[in-house]
């Protein structure tokens, strides 16, 4: 068999995740609070950064004073490059920095400019650089991270993520499968049942038993122990434990890396009511930062600067401004389309209130405005919008339909309290009752759903409620 040369032309898919723009999906995170604590200190570091408008005749630094925020700023370390850091361990995975920055001479992560504790993003990205030298893999390992929820759940379907990267299924199933080893255990589940299962498996309980008793967990939900034990093959004492050990288990693994919230809830974004009945939406000025660059200073520095050295910190200086002002620019217009989208699908609530709530989703308001629904569940992330009707969470005004009407879940749980809390003693009503008065009020909601909501709202039953009553 002879040897032979040829060329092949092949057709492949490459990740482009630059660190432009893993930076600015941070900053699309932020609370205005974060933003506030990491723009101060870009205004710290960058001489030509300039908080509020620049004026004519307003004073600017002396050439000494520049040549000492660049002293000041390598003494620390933290060298001023073009643009945000690179993403986390690029040294060590060979790929390039920004141009102009010397090997070992970066910017500090966003992250460290922030006073907080580390937050579940930050626990995983440490988790990550030391998993993995990959560059490819890394690189969808972080956006997969950044897609996960407050309790560590990928909500995101991994074939629509595999679609937006432009990279293949199984390289987001391998770098998910990876993150599915991180701590705490459970994170990176994409339902209960496999939050449950990766504990178990960490744990070496993740028998043909158990695995069964996870598939079924609506037969737990329903209590039905004699189809439990039928369907897993044990008997009633094997059950009790396994369902005991599930008991011991997190259903929620992230939330332990959600700080508890003292801070006042501050609108970033403000809903009005026009006289006309219409709503107006607006970005709040109060927790806009406001930051240009200095050109003018920039021209009158750079025609005295002699050495190689002060131009390059010079022209790192104006990159990294330029970089800053229209990311936050880019960050408010994005806030600002996704609020009036709010706005516009839940125009009921500004109005009515509560009652007044429709169902809406991340993929709802990402087709209306042509945007991934990783956008919108960051912008949603420590946003608020405020109205005359109070100040409410961004992630306040998503939910899905009760299941068999186009009422929100949040609305018919409302109006339920509110029958409930208008009944008699003598005239106590029961889920039936309450679906059919719901019925007439044009929300289509079973007996069950009815059921499903008291519980959340913590009302006992109808006729604990008549038995207490008859004590009183």
């Amino acid at each position: 068999m002879s040897a032979m040369q040829r060329l092949e032309l092949r057709q492949g898919q490459s990740l482009t995740l630059t660190p432009q723009l893993v930076q600015s999906i941070k900053l699309l995170q932020l609370s205005h609070a974060e933003l506030a604590t990491y723009v101060a200190a870009e205004l710290e570091r960058n001489p030509l950064l300039q908080e509020g408008e620049i004026r004519a005749n307003a004073p600017s630094l002396s050439l000494a004073e520049f040549l000492r925020a660049k002293q000041k700023a390598q003494v620390s370390g933290a060298r001023i490059v073009p643009g945000p850091p690179p993403l986390r361990g690029q040294a060590a995975s060979g790929v390039a920095g920004p141009a102009g920055a010397a090997h070992g001479e970066i910017r500090p992560e966003l992250e460290e400019t922030l006073a907080r504790t580390a937050s579940l993003t930050e626990h995983l990205e440490a988790q990550l650089d030391l998993a993995t030298s990959d560059a490819p893999l890394r690189a969808i390992g972080e956006h997969l991270i950044h897609s996960l929820d407050e309790a560590g759940y990928l909500r995101d379907d991994p074939a629509e993520i595999a679609a937006h990267l432009s990279v293949m299924p199984a390289d987001v199933e391998t770098a998910l499968q990876l993150i599915q080893t991180f701590e705490p255990a459970g994170v990176g589940a994409r339902d209960l049942a496999e939050c449950l299962a990766i504990q178990l498996k960490e744990r070496g309980r993740l028998d043909p038993a158990m695995q069964t008793l996870l598939h079924n967990l609506h037969l737990v939900a329903r209590q039905d122990f004699a189809a439990l034990r039928k369907l897993c093959g044990v008997d009633g004492q094997d059950l009790a434990d396994m369902l005991a050990e599930i008991r011991r288990l997190e259903p929620k693994p992230g939330l332990a890396f959600t700080p508890a919230r003292i801070d006042v809830l501050v609108p970033d974004v403000l809903v009005r009511t026009l006289p006309d009945g219409s709503l107006a939406v607006e970005l709040n000025p109060e927790t806009l930062p406001r930051v240009l660059l200095n050109r003018t200073y920039y021209a009158e520095v750079a025609k005295v600067l002699r050495t190689d050295e002060d131009k390059t910190f010079l022209s790192d200086c104006v990159q990294t401004a330029s970089w800053l002002t229209r990311s936050l620019e880019q960050r408010a217009g994005t806030i600002l389309k996704v609020a009036t989208e709010i706005a516009r699908q839940q125009e009921d609530f500004f109005h009515e209130g509560i009652a007044g709530l429709r169902p809406m989703t991340l993929k709802s308001v990402a087709e209306a405005i042509g945007m991934h629904e990783s956008t919108i569940s960051r912008v949603a992330a420590n946003k608020a919008i405020g109205s005359e009707r109070g100040t409410y969470s961004m992630k306040f005004f998503f939910g899905a339909a009760t299941g068999e009407g186009e009422h929100a879940a949040k609305a018919v749980r409302h109006r339920i309290g509110q029958l409930i809390s208008a009944e008699r003693p003598d005239d106590v009503l029961s889920d039936e009752a309450i679906a059919q008065k719901l019925k007439l009020e044009g929300i289509q909601v079973a007996r069950r759903t009815v059921a499903k909501y008291r519980e959340a709202l913590r009302i006992p039953s109808s006729s604990e409620r008549r038995r207490h009553s008859r004590k009183a």
